[in-house]
């Protein structure tokens, strides 16, 4: 069956020397992986596959394999950076994603479509890639994503995570904390490896 969705870049890993697989998180079928070729050629730019890039995706989606094939692809957003040196550099936007998208992908393994969830990602990452003022977008992105996975944070049980941070190691150490509240919330949830390279980045 040929399909036509939005998608969400969760992952690109090398599957042999000419492919790669991507994870993406669809709106249309949930979670879908597809098998593409050429990333970093001419035709096929890796930018298109970078951690929660927004895209359109025609692809043939056959439930009785894991990997589907893309027939077009093409991007739904060109991030507008205006302004990024005044509040963060390229780095620090850069290193958000890879935290955001390697948290996605670790959690978003059903591969049932929810329309309110893609909404919930999709606006918050086009607003993100427009906004200037990023630097504690990843904390309220986790506090609305639990909510969305069906845990929301109660107030009177965990102020703690719903504090907003006072300085860069009070962020640090709500980071830490949110993703305690996932691991506890989520069967076989770790942390990312990513938090590690973005509290450097952040210091």
């Amino acid at each position: 069956m040929v399909v036509k969705t939005e998608a969400i870049v969760l992952n690109l890993q090398r599957y042999s020397d000419r492919s790669h697989i991507l994870y993406t998180y669809t709106r249309a079928q949930g979670r879908l992986n597809f098998l593409v070729y050429g990333v970093g050629s001419k035709k096929k730019s890796g930018a298109f596959y970078a951690p929660l890039t927004l895209l359109e995706i025609t692809a043939d989606i056959r439930p009785d394999r894991p990997i589907s094939t893309i027939k077009e692809v093409r991007l739904l957003q060109q991030p507008n950076h205006f302004n990024v040196e005044i509040e963060h550099s390229e780095l620090v936007r850069s290193s958000v994603k890879m935290f955001l998208a390697e948290f996605l992908y670790r959690t978003l393994k059903h591969p049932m479509p929810d329309d309110a969830l893609f909404d919930f990602l999709y606006n918050s990452l086009r607003m993100f890639d427009n906004s200037a003022a990023i630097g504690n977008f990843h904390v309220d992105f986790l506090v609305g994503f639990a909510a969305r996975l069906g845990f929301a944070i109660d107030e009177a049980e965990h102020p703690e995570l719903l504090r907003i941070p006072a300085s860069r190691a009070d962020r640090q150490l709500l980071l830490r904390q949110l993703c305690d509240y996932f691991a506890a919330n989520i069967e076989d949830f770790h942390t990312p490896v990513s938090l590690d390279v973005l509290m450097e980045v952040f210091d």
